[in-house]
């Protein structure tokens, strides 16, 4: 049986990917998470999760011994060098999964569906890449009607994150994400036409 076409799908904060990801996988398509498997890999038990305890200290648990993401968040949000280690740690775990999952996977294709696929090299695992696009004012609107968190936050994540620009140039197909759910639909049904074509070497 031929390996299946591996497609990544990303996007900035409030873009959309969650939308257009519970799309394809209601067309049957396979999706992997990475978001998932990163909290997987940190979960009790997990020697990810016993190394952060020892490099950022107690702090950073919570009372049942799990991992305390915002208090994480907020320590790496403003320290560069303590969010490299913490990405030098768990990067290399996280893809090693990703190619685990994508392994056990054998439709025509599946999709891989991360933030940060561009930036943390997880593009390499895929032969085409998705970007769910929309403009930052909708972006910002999103996540704080989402998120119930304040606007400085959300402008220290957009700030933090790839340049539309420089993520929308990765891309083979390209989601316009600012109109409704019917919209995007049509989107996502058209470019799983495409893949399905393409996995089948058509």
């Amino acid at each position: 049986m031929n390996a299946p076409l591996k497609v990544g799908l990303t996007g900035g904060i409030g873009s959309g990917k969650s939308a257009a990801t519970a799309l394809f996988a209601e067309l049957g398509v396979p999706v992997i998470d990475a978001d998932i498997i990163a909290r997987e890999v940190v979960q009790p038990g997990e020697s990810a999760l016993q190394r952060i305890a020892d490099h950022f200290g107690s702090e950073v648990l919570l009372s049942d011994g799990g991992l305390d993401r915002a208090r994480l968040r907020e320590i790496i949000f403003n320290d560069n060098s303590e969010k490299a280690w913490l990405e030098a740690l768990l990067h290399p775990l996280i893809r090693e999964r990703i190619v685990e999952r994508i392994s056990q996977t054998g439709p025509a294709y599946l999709i891989l569906v991360s933030p940060l696929l561009i930036e943390s090299g997880q593009d390499r695992l895929v032969d085409q890449v998705i970007v769910v696009d929309v403009d930052e004012q909708t972006q910002m609107e999103r996540t704080l009607a989402r998120d119930g968190v304040d606007r400085e936050q959300v402008e220290q994540i957009l700030a933090a994150q790839m340049s539309r620009q420089a993520r929308s140039a990765r891309a083979d197909y390209l989601i316009d994400n600012r109109g409704d759910l019917a919209a995007l639909r049509e989107q996502v049904e058209r470019i799983h036409h495409a893949l399905l074509k393409q996995a089948c070497g058509e």
